[in-house]
């Protein structure tokens, strides 16, 4: 036996033998995709036994208002949740601002656009609870999905994205991004100028999210597939396609599943679906562990 796979077997076996010792305890932060359904009240009538890794949509975002420090820094320290999405767009005077909708109409009752207002007056206007990246990104440590709000400006959308992988790349943090757009032409930015960037595509409702057609949910990972992105970020209300999305998922397209709430879920449905920045390696521990867990918690 050479030394690398003496030293893989080593290790698999520490593994192992470690687990039972542990109970073979999940992360905070493991759900089944089963649990998922059920608590969105969807039941589809097949039986999903896939791992699903949480993580924190605008950061803690029911217990502090969304895309703020407190609501980020909160979700950093929460082990409920194994990533962070944020949104970010720019300010009149092009400062990075983390804030999701174009205006601060629904959060501040202020029909001002952050795109026409610079910084400092944002900052007034929300008594300092809108945030600049400069002022997050350093805060936190877990994987981060950061959201390109675009405008249907492209050039000054991959300006955007420009700045944020190059800040991420001096702060030695390339492992640690994905970036994600509802905007198919940042995703093809991204895949072409910066292929070692995972991206995700973000759909909201669509025609598969309701009419139970085999096409439909075909043309939506074709869709995907033209724009060469990873994960394929749906909005929960697709769930109840999920017998159609698993069956013609692609190896190499990951599923995410987001809501309006704090919560998305990256399904792990073959190895090839993992949280960015893992390795095959680590995704084939994470769904022994998994398994040896749930055979476990049955067998009580």
């Amino acid at each position: 036996m050479n030394p690398k796979c003496r030293a893989l077997t080593l290790a698999l076996a520490a593994i192992l033998s470690a687990l039972p010792a542990a109970g073979c305890a999940l992360p905070a932060h493991t759900k089944r995709l089963d649990t998922l359904l059920a608590q969105e009240a969807v039941y589809p009538g097949g039986r999903y036994d896939y791992r699903c890794t949480a993580g924190a949509h605008r950061g803690a975002s029911v217990e502090y208002r969304e895309n703020t420090v407190a609501a980020l820094k909160a979700a950093d320290a929460d082990p409920k949740y194994a990533f962070i999405e944020f949104d970010v767009q720019y300010a009149r005077d092009r400062r990075i601002v983390v804030y999701h909708d174009l205006r601060m109409l629904r959060l501040f009752g202020n029909l001002k656009t952050i795109g026409a207002t610079d910084f400092a007056e944002l900052v007034e206007i929300t008594r300092g609870e809108i945030a600049a990246y400069d002022e997050v990104i350093g805060r936190l440590e877990k994987r981060i999905n950061i959201e390109i709000k675009s405008r249907g400006d492209l050039r000054a959308d991959e300006r955007l994205v420009d700045e944020i992988v190059a800040d991420i790349r001096a702060r030695k943090r390339a492992n640690d991004l994905l970036i994600s757009s509802i905007s198919g032409d940042v995703i093809r930015y991204v895949k072409d100028k910066y292929p070692e960037i995972p991206t995700g595509q973000i759909f909201w409702l669509k025609s598969s999210t309701y009419l139970p057609f085999d096409a439909l949910t075909q043309k939506l990972f074709a869709d995907a597939e033209a724009t060469g992105a990873d994960y394929l970020m749906l909005h929960i209300a697709n769930l109840h396609n999920i017998d159609a999305l698993l069956r013609y998922k692609p190896k190499g397209k990951t599923i995410v599943f987001w809501d309006f709430d704090d919560t998305m879920y990256i399904v792990h449905k073959d190895l090839s679906d993992r949280l960015w920045g893992d390795s095959g390696v680590k995704a084939f521990f994470q769904l022994l562990r998994y398994k040896l867990s749930w055979e476990a918690n049955a067998d009580r």
